[in-house]
C-alpha cells in the first residue's frame, strides 16, 4: 500500500477515511528536522551549509514512516499546501533517504490540496508531482536569515544590554511598531476644542439634531472652537436666531460586501469580534481545516475557485431569494505581490454546511466557523441600498448654519448576514434616521448645546490591527503572522491588557539600541524589501545563496562594529536617544535632568539586574533617588533597584521589591549582619499597585498564629506556602481556597478544616501502621506500612520496601534493622549503623543468605 505522510494526526484520520484501505496514512506531527540551537548550524564560510537533526520527539514518527516503506515503495508527501509545507516534505525526503527507507526504487510524489475534502483529495492524487525546489530554498534561506540574526545580535544584546533577552529578525521589526505608537501616545498633547449641537423640531413636532457648520459667515474648522467662551458665544447667536431648513438632499449610495477571508483579515475580525489573539484563532482554524470544514487557513489570496462562487450563489438563492443575488459573480482581485503562498480565500468546503450544521461543540470553533461561513457567504450577495441626506438648516442672515445627516437602508443586501467590524471606530451619525423635512420648514429650537472634547493621541496596537499594520507594510507572511505576535509576548518585550499592546521596559531599549546601532535591520522598507527578495526565492527568480551572501555581508560586518562599545556608552546613547521622552521640559523651565532629591546629581536610565530599568541619580549610593522608566508620573508600580518605599514599622523600613520571581516585600536592607532579611512573595491575584504598609505588614507578619488547637494545645498556624494558603497544626498541613483566608480564619474554622484533613476527606488520611516495630538502636519507631507498591519498613525518612515473599505480619526487629540501614546506607540518608550494631546483623546473615537462595531457585 502506498504510504502517505501529512502532517498531523487529526488530518491523517480524515484523509484516511477518504483514501481507504488501499493506503498507510501516517502523520510527521509537523517538522520532523530542525538546526540545532547552537553556533556554526549555518556556516557563512561554507556557501551557507546548514546541518539538521531530527528532534528526538520526531525520531519515532520517523521510523514509524520507515517501517511502512519497508512494505510498500511508494511514499506520498501529502503536508499543507503552502512554503512551510513544502519544506517539512523535503525534510521527510532527505531524513528517510540518509536512513535508506527511501531507496532507488522508491516512488517518492508531492501532492497538495487546499481543502481535506473527498473530492480535493482524490483530485489531488490524480496529479502528484515532485517537491518544488524554489519553494524549499526561499524556506532555506528564510530559516537561514533568522538563524544568523539570531545567534549573533543576540549575544550582542546580552552583552551591552543588561536583561534583553534576545532578538529575531521580523519580531523586532514588529516590536519597533508597538514601541513607537507607545512613544507617540507619551509625547501627545491634547488639543481643546468645542462644537456647538441644537435638538431641533420640524412643523410636526419630530426632533432630530444638528450641529453648527458655518458661524458669522465662516465654515468652522475643527479648532475654530477652541474654547468655552467661543462656544458659549455661538450658542447664544443660535438661540437668538430663527431657523429653517435652506436645502434638503437625498442620495442614492451602495455598500458593497468585503472580499472573503485571507490569514490576516481573519485574525483581524476574530480579534475584533471576539477578542481571540492571532494564535488562538489559527489554532482554531486549524483544527476546522483538519475536520475538512474550511480550506487552507493561511493564505494570502482572496479569489475563490469558480465552483465555489456558483455553490455559494446557490446556497444564497436557497436561502434568501434571487433579489439577494447580483446579475454576476463577484469577483476578488488577489492583493499579494507573490502567488506563491496564494491560494484560494478561507472559505466553507461546502456551501450547505451552515453554523448549525456543522454541528460543532468547541467554541472558538463553533464561533470562528460562523465568521468564516457569513463573511463568505455575503461575499457573494447583492449590494446594501442606502439614501443618505443631507438637510442644511441656517439664519435669515446666513451667520448661523447648521447641517443634520441621516441615511436609511433601502434594501439591505449582503447586511442581513454579514457587517465588517471596525477598528476603534465611534458611532456614525450618518446611520440616523431623519424626520421628513422639506425646504423652508421653520424649525424650533428644543435645546442648544455647547460641547468640549480634546483631540486623542493614536491608539495602541490590538493585535488584529498590528498585523493589518505589518501586512500594509509588507513584513511577514501569513503563516508567521501568530508567530511573530505571540514571540514578542512570550519574551516580555510586550504585554496586553484588555487586548491593547503595551511595550515593556525591555521592549523599548532593545528597540532603541536595534534603532542606533542596527539602524538598516528594523527598516520597515529594508525587511520589506527582503521579503520580497524571498518570494522572488520562491518564484525560481533569485539564487538563495547570493541572498544570504549580501544579507551577511553587511550584516557581519555591523556586528562586529559593536564589539568595542562599552555598556556605558550604550546606555548614555539611550539616554540620549529617549531624553524628550524621559527628561521633557518642565513648566519650571529648570533642567529636567537634575535629580529633585540630592539637587546635585543627574538623572540618566539605570538597568537593574533582573533586566528592568528605570530612572537614577548619578550621585549614587549617596543620593538613592529612582522613578519609574519611562517620562515623570508615568503609571508604573514605582519599584526602583532598592524597591519602593512603602513606610517603616518601628524603625524597619518596609519595601516593595521586583525579583527574579515576581514582586515581594522585604524588611529591612541586606547587610552584613542581615545577609536575608525576612521576605514575602506577593500572592497571586495581588498587584504590585494594591499594596501599602498595612497590606506588606500582614504579608510579613504570616504565619498567624490563630491559637492552641483545644485537644493538644499545640497552636495553630495560618500562613502561605508554596501551594497556596494554609493552616497548620504540629505536621498537619490543610489547605485553603482563598489567600484572604489566611487573615481572617478563626478557630473554629481552622479546627473544623484540619479534622477534615485528618478524616481523609479533605486531603489523604494518616497512614495506620500494619505492625509496630519498636525503636531502632540509634533511636526513632520502626512500623511496617502499607504503601503504593506494597509494604514498607518505616524509620524516620527512611522508607525500605519489604522483599516480595515476607509477610509484613512476620517482619522480626532484626529484619527491619538490616533492610533500613541498608537503604540508608543506598541513599546516604544515614550513616551506616557503627560496629556495635555489626553483630546484630551478623546474626541475621542467615536469613539475606536464604532469601538469596531463593532468589536464585526463582530465576
Amino acid at each position: 500500500m502506498p504510504v502517505v505522510v501529512v502532517e498531523s494526526p487529526a488530518k491523517a484520520k480524515t484523509i484516511n477515511k477518504y483514501l481507504g484501505p488501499n493506503y498507510t496514512v501516517l502523520a510527521s506531527y509537523g517538522h520532523v528536522r530542525d538546526l540545532p540551537p547552537k553556533d556554526g548550524s549555518v556556516d557563512p564560510e561554507n556557501n551557507f551549509e546548514m546541518t539538521w537533526e531530527v528532534a528526538n520527539d520526531s525520531k519515532k514518527h520517523v521510523k514509524a514512516i520507515a517501517d511502512a516503506l519497508k512494505d510498500d515503495d511508494e511514499l506520498i508527501l501529502a503536508t499543507d499546501p503552502d512554503r512551510e509545507g513544502e519544506a517539512i516534505s523535503w525534510h521527510l525526503q532527505e531524513a528517510l533517504t540518509k536512513r535508506r527507507a527511501i531507496k532507488k526504487s522508491t516512488a517518492v510524489s508531492r501532492v497538495t490540496f487546499n481543502a481535506i475534502t473527498q473530492a480535493a483529495v482524490t483530485e489531488a492524487m490524480q496529479n502528484p508531482r515532485q517537491v518544488d525546489a524554489p519553494l524549499v530554498e526561499a524556506y532555506l534561506a528564510r530559516r537561514a536569515l533568522d538563524y544568523l540574526v539570531g545567534f549573533n545580535l543576540s549575544p550582542v544584546l546580552w552583552r551591552k544590554l543588561p536583561g534583553a533577552r534576545s532578538a529575531g529578525r521580523v519580531q523586532s521589526v514588529c516590536l519597533r511598531l508597538i514601541v513607537e505608537r507607545e512613544m507617540e501616545i507619551e509625547s501627545f498633547r491634547a488639543q481643546e476644542y468645542w462644537t456647538v449641537k441644537a435638538m431641533l423640531a420640524n412643523p410636526r413636532g419630530q426632533a432630530f439634531e444638528a450641529r453648527l457648520t458655518h458661524f458669522a459667515g465662516k465654515k468652522l474648522d475643527k479648532f475654530d472652537i477652541p474654547d468655552e467662551n467661543q462656544a458659549a458665544i455661538a450658542a447664544a447667536a443660535i438661540e437668538h436666531r430663527d431657523l429653517k431648513v435652506t436645502s434638503v438632499e437625498a442620495k442614492p449610495a451602495n455598500r458593497n460586501p468585503s472580499p472573503p477571508f485571507m490569514t490576516s483579515t481573519l485574525q483581524q475580525e476574530a480579534s475584533r469580534k471576539f477578542g481571540m489573539g492571532a494564535r488562538q484563532t489559527m489554532n482554531a482554524a486549524q483544527r476546522l481545516y483538519e475536520a475538512g470544514l474550511i480550506t487552507y487557513m493561511r493564505t494570502d489570496g482572496i479569489d475563490m475557485a469558480p465552483e465555489a462562487v456558483m455553490s455559494a450563489r446557490d446556497a444564497i438563492k436557497a436561502k434568501f431569494g434571487e433579489k439577494y443575488l447580483p446579475s454576476s459573480p463577484r469577483m476578488y482581485k488577489n492583493k499579494a505581490k507573490n502567488a506563491q503562498e496564494a491560494h484560494e480565500c478561507i472559505r466553507p468546503t461546502d456551501m450547505f454546511v451552515s453554523p448549525d450544521d456543522a454541528k460543532l461543540t468547541e467554541s472558538d470553533q463553533k464561533k470562528l466557523y460562523d465568521l468564516i461561513y457569513k463573511r463568505t457567504i455575503a461575499s457573494q450577495m447583492a449590494a446594501a441600498q442606502m439614501e443618505r441626506t443631507t438637510v442644511d438648516i441656517a439664519s435669515d442672515d446666513d451667520q448661523v448654519v447648521l447641517r443634520a445627516t441621516g441615511q436609511v437602508v433601502l434594501f439591505e443586501g449582503f447586511i442581513a448576514v454579514y457587517e465588517e467590524g471596525r477598528d476603534d471606530s465611534v458611532i456614525d451619525d450618518d446611520d440616523k434616521r431623519l424626520p421628513l423635512l422639506n425646504k423652508g420648514d421653520k424649525t424650533d429650537k428644543k435645546s442648544v448645546t455647547p460641547e468640549q472634547h480634546f483631540t486623542q493621541p493614536p491608539p495602541r496596537y490590538t493585535e488584529a490591527t498590528l498585523v493589518k499594520r505589518m501586512e500594509e507594510l509588507g513584513i511577514g507572511r501569513p503563516s508567521t503572522y501568530a508567530s511573530i505576535v505571540t514571540t514578542i509576548q512570550d519574551r516580555d518585550y510586550v504585554r496586553k491588557d484588555k487586548n491593547r499592546l503595551i511595550p515593556q521596559d525591555k521592549g523599548r531599549l532593545v528597540t532603541v539600541f536595534l534603532s542606533n546601532y542596527f539602524k538598516q535591520y528594523v527598516e520597515y522598507d529594508f525587511t520589506a524589501e527582503l521579503e520580497h527578495e524571498l518570494d522572488e526565492v520562491s518564484a525560481g527568480n533569485v539564487d538563495y545563496h547570493k541572498l544570504l551572501e549580501k544579507f551577511w555581508k553587511d550584516f557581519s560586518a555591523a556586528v562586529a562594529e559593536t564589539s568595542e562599545l562599552r555598556i556605558t556608552d550604550v546606555l548614555e546613547k539611550i539616554n540620549e536617544v529617549l531624553e524628550p521622552h524621559l527628561f521633557p521640559a518642565n513648566d519650571e523651565g529648570t533642567d529636567p535632568r537634575l535629580c529633585p532629591n540630592c539637587g546635585a546629581g543627574r538623572l540618566s536610565m539605570r538597568t537593574a539586574r533582573s533586566g528592568g530599568a528605570f530612572i537614577g541619580c548619578s550621585n549614587y549610593p549617596e543620593c538613592r533617588y529612582t522613578r519609574p522608566f519611562g517620562p515623570p508620573g508615568a503609571a508604573d508600580s514605582g519599584i526602583g533597584p532598592d524597591g519602593k518605599l512603602l513606610g517603616y514599622d518601628n524603625e524597619d523600613k518596609i519595601t516593595l521589591r521586583d525579583g527574579r520571581y515576581g514582586p515581594y516585600v522585604q524588611r529591612g536592607d541586606v547587610t552584613e549582619e542581615v545577609p536575608k532579611p525576612p521576605r514575602a512573595s506577593l500572592p497571586k491575584g495581588w498587584s504590585p499597585e494594591s499594596i501599602d504598609l498595612e497590606k506588606a505588614l500582614t504579608l510579613l507578619n504570616l504565619p498567624r498564629e490563630i491559637g492552641p488547637h483545644p485537644d493538644d494545645g499545640v497552636m495553630i498556624e495560618a500562613g502561605l506556602g508554596r501551594f497556596g494558603p494554609f493552616v497548620k497544626h504540629g505536621t498537619t498541613y490543610a489547605n485553603l481556597k482563598e489567600v484572604d483566608e489566611v487573615f481572617e480564619i478563626g478557630m473554629n474554622r481552622a479546627v473544623e478544616v484540619l479534622a477534615l484533613k485528618a478524616a481523609g476527606r479533605g486531603g489523604r488520611q494518616a497512614a495506620k501502621p500494619l505492625k509496630e516495630l519498636g525503636d531502632h538502636p540509634d533511636g526513632g519507631a520502626m512500623a511496617v506500612m502499607e504503601g503504593r507498591y506494597g509494604p514498607y519498613v518505616k524509620w524516620e525518612k527512611v522508607n525500605a520496601t519489604l522483599p516480595k515473599d515476607v509477610d509484613p505480619q512476620d517482619v522480626t526487629v532484626e529484619q527491619a534493622i538490616e533492610l533500613v540501614n541498608e537503604k540508608a546506607a543506598k541513599s546516604g540518608k544515614k550513616r551506616k549503623a557503627p560496629a556495635k550494631k555489626a553483630a546484630a546483623k551478623k546474626t541475621t546473615a542467615k536469613k539475606p543468605a536464604a532469601k538469596k537462595k531463593t532468589t536464585k531457585k526463582d530465576e
